[in-house]
């Protein structure tokens, strides 16, 4: 698919997986337990500062997100929570990754195995799902905030990899421990982006029949409304994208 497609098939399932505020919300609140395993000052933490900065923007309480980074230091008891990551392989032979945060992984495993198996999909124990994908930062602006021209002038200062033109958004891309280095400076900028975030982005995406497709959605949508996923990523287009 084209980079516009494919930032508006993205940006679509985000959409339509926010909509359901309740499990938007335990997914954030998720994200910042986890990121606060990492330190509790957002000063030092930049991935929980991200974190912080979403939740803010999604009107959760200060007390709610003050509660969930001392779960993750440790000052509050409970179930730990970890993260995990499965690999599987869909119709098509469209290769998926599954991120989630969990403080149960025997019974997370046990639902996302039946999630799969009903989408036509199986668990990879190869690990070869992973070498298909690239772990990078990326961040996302509206095309009318600024030319491609200055974007890519400030990325190449701050020290980004690369700006790409993709419809109404210029995406810029960077090392995944850029990202917030990066993301700051453009901000500084007088350019605060609509989106940044580290993804698993694919190296080569598959073509797949109409009916793959539709069949690898709704398995994405099921996979992306459960409480314990947080990101899930897959390499292919259809063939109505390919043609676009």
């Amino acid at each position: 698919m084209s980079g516009h497609n494919r930032w508006s098939k993205i940006k679509h399932q985000k959409a339509a997986s926010d909509a359901k505020k309740s499990k938007g919300w335990t997914k954030l609140i998720k994200e910042i337990t986890v990121a606060a395993r990492g330190g509790g000052d957002p000063n030092g933490n930049p991935r929980l500062r991200n974190a912080m900065d979403k939740a803010r923007d999604a009107n959760i309480p200060n007390d709610t997100i003050d509660r969930a980074i001392k779960k993750g230091t440790g000052e509050l008891g409970g179930e730990a929570m970890e993260e995990l990551v499965y690999q599987a392989y869909g119709p098509g032979g469209v290769a998926i990754i599954i991120e989630l945060a969990t403080d149960n992984r025997n019974r997370t495993a046990g639902e996302l195995r039946k999630i799969l198996e009903r989408g036509n999909a199986k668990i990879d124990s190869s690990g070869s799902v992973l070498h298909k994908f690239k772990r990078r930062g990326q961040i996302i602006f509206e095309a009318a905030q600024a030319s491609e021209d200055a974007v890519t002038e400030i990325a190449l200062e701050l020290g980004a990899d690369d700006v790409r033109a993709e419809g109404e958004v210029l995406v810029v891309l960077t090392e995944p421990g850029s990202l917030y280095v990066v993301r700051e400076g453009f901000v500084k900028k007088g350019l605060k982006p609509v989106d940044a975030e580290v993804l698993m982005i694919p190296e080569l995406t598959v073509q797949v029949a109409a009916k793959d497709s539709e069949t690898l959605g709704k398995l994405i949508a099921t996979l992306e409304e459960h409480d314990d996923v947080t990101n899930v990523y897959a390499n292919y287009e259809s063939a109505e994208d390919a043609g676009a």
